[in-house]
């Protein structure tokens, strides 16, 4: 069972990947992990500070990151938020030691797709990294239980719930769908990976409540999200 999970994943394998860590030993768990996952090694990127992580992201976009929050020059939260910010649909898997609430809830509200602990085995990191290449949005077992302990504190009152809308980014992809360009000439046309495209067309889906291009281009017309 253990060896199935690192079998190369049966997707097509984003690339390229953002390691965010400054411990050596750890950056290389994480190139090993990949490696096993089917990654090839010119595919992988790390640094190990901030501002190697923003010099990596001027060379051009990635298409996924696995990030520590504590970093020799900052936070890891601050690298989140901008990424997050330049590309809605990047999966960002926090790889950290901090299991405190604030560390936890603040990187999901900057933005992280998905949260785990150091300390899990690489089995479980590997699983959480393969979680978010199919979009998924793992949370570490023991960060959940933290997440659930919050629940009865929160308002009680159930409102309606709202419409979700699309984001800019989103909205440019939708209109493009409607031009008939494939998720490939999408990609090609917006210097963004494949797989960002498919993650942005998902969630495009799920916001309209759709299954299909055409139902989205229908419903989005007549909604008045696009003309």
């Amino acid at each position: 069972m253990s060896d199935s999970l690192f079998l190369p994943v049966d997707i097509a394998l984003p690339v390229p990947v953002l390691v965010v860590e400054d411990e050596p030993l750890l950056q290389r768990r994480l190139q090993d992990i990949l490696l096993q996952l089917g990654y090839p090694q010119d595919a992988l990127l790390f640094a190990g500070s901030l501002a190697q992580a923003r010099d990596c992201l001027d060379m051009g976009p990635v298409a996924l990151a696995l990030v520590d929050l504590m970093l020799p020059d900052g936070n890891g939260l601050s690298l989140i938020e901008a990424m997050r910010k330049d590309d809605p649909g990047l999966g960002i898997l926090v790889i950290s030691a901090w299991s405190t609430e604030e560390s936890i809830l603040s990187a999901l509200r900057a933005g992280a797709t998905g949260y785990v602990l150091k300390e899990r085995d690489d089995i479980e990191v590997a699983m959480s990294i393969r979680s978010v290449l199919r979009g998924g949005a793992p949370i570490d077992p023991f960060i959940a239980r933290r997440i659930l302990e919050l629940l009865p504190t929160l308002p009680t009152t159930i409102s309606a719930p709202q419409e979700e809308r699309l984001s800019d980014r989103e909205r440019q992809i939708l209109l493009l769908v409607a031009d008939g360009l494939t998720n490939r000439e999408i990609a090609e046309r917006l210097f963004l990976s494949h797989h960002t495209v498919e993650s942005h067309v998902k969630r495009i889906y799920r916001k309209l409540a759709v299954s299909s291009r055409t139902l989205a281009i229908k419903t989005a017309r007549t909604r008045g999200v696009i003309p």
